[in-house]
């Protein structure tokens, strides 16, 4: 009788980071104030991150360690593939440091311009 619960959460999870993404690229590409383009560019990466999960993920089966629970011989059809989850984790460090990178930069910016806004900063140095 519940239909959300015939959902896979896989499919609720790539839907949701496939939202995510849409919405960053808004955020990104609309907004003209970099702490806000700087949010944009975070939620994107969320939602790259919840997109991965969701394709690595599989119904039914247990973690890569093989012990007495999954023998060696069965363990490539009932263990679940580590990589994607190993590179989800290696995307959180790297969008952290270039999360970072930019909050530095949108400082910067402030400190010598008093002004967040993308628009006046137009003039170029020759």
């Amino acid at each position: 009788m519940n239909m959300i619960a015939d959902i896979p959460i896989s499919l609720i999870v790539l839907c949701s980071g496939l939202a995510l993404v849409l919405i960053g690229l808004w955020g990104m590409l609309t907004q003209r104030n970099i702490i806000r383009m700087i949010i944009g560019f975070s939620l994107t990466d969320t939602g790259v991150h919840m997109v991965m999960v969701s394709i690595g993920y599989v119904t039914g089966r247990t973690a890569p360690i093989v012990n007495d629970a999954v023998p060696i011989a069965e363990a490539a059809s009932r263990v679940v593939d580590p990589v994607p989850s190993a590179l989800v984790l290696t995307t959180i460090v790297i969008g952290l440091g270039v999360t970072a990178v930019m909050l530095s930069y949108g400082v910067r910016i402030y400190r010598t311009r008093k002004s967040l806004m993308i628009d006046e900063f137009t003039e170029s140095k020759w």
